[in-house]
């Protein structure tokens, strides 16, 4: 692969709104490459900027123009790509007000996948494993426009704290209950 060619290719998807990429995907994308032609390319896109490395497998287009605000978002749904996948626990309770701390480098996620901790250029990723129903699980998450995950509701991340044994002495019981 050559620098201008990636370029290229990183610019058409970058149209269809896409900017982050599993090694697997940029395999397809670069099909003629062999396995150490390719990690040579990348490791060349990564040192000159076009690409960054966000952890093991996953690259981000840093020119991308559809690049939004939920990098780490969308790192999380590439890393446990084809499992349930939702925003819970600590995360979305603090966005709702519900526990004082604000985890700033860290997002919490359920998922249906295996549970891991990955350290990522953009924050740590904590994926937990959840052995709820996909039907129960659709049913307790929403979507948000342009967010790549789903969100779990109150009452869900609260069972889901409670569920996997995490300290809820920091939740505020009166803002869980009101609506």
């Amino acid at each position: 692969m050559n620098k201008i060619e990636a370029i290229k290719v990183l610019r058409q998807w970058d149209k269809q709104g896409k900017f982050v990429f599993t090694k697997h995907e940029l395999s397809k994308l670069f099909s003629t490459d062999d396995s150490k032609t390719l990690t040579e390319g990348l490791c060349r896109l990564v040192t000159s900027g076009i690409l960054k490395r966000a952890c093991r497998g996953i690259y981000v287009n840093t020119d991308a123009e559809c690049r939004d605000a939920f990098v780490i978002e969308h790192i999380a749904k590439a890393l446990r790509y084809g499992h349930y996948n939702y925003v819970s626990l600590e995360s979305i309770l603090s966005e709702y007000g519900i526990i004082s701390q604000i985890p700033i480098d860290r997002l919490t996620v359920m998922t249906t996948g295996r549970k891991g901790l990955y350290k990522t250029s953009f924050g740590i990723i904590e994926f937990t494993h959840t052995k709820r129903s996909a039907l129960d699980i659709i049913n307790h998450i929403y979507s948000v426009d342009k967010r790549p995950l789903r969100l779990a509701t109150k009452e869900t991340a609260w069972r889901d704290l409670k569920r996997v044994g995490r300290n809820t002495a920091l939740v505020n019981l009166e803002d869980l209950s009101s609506e």
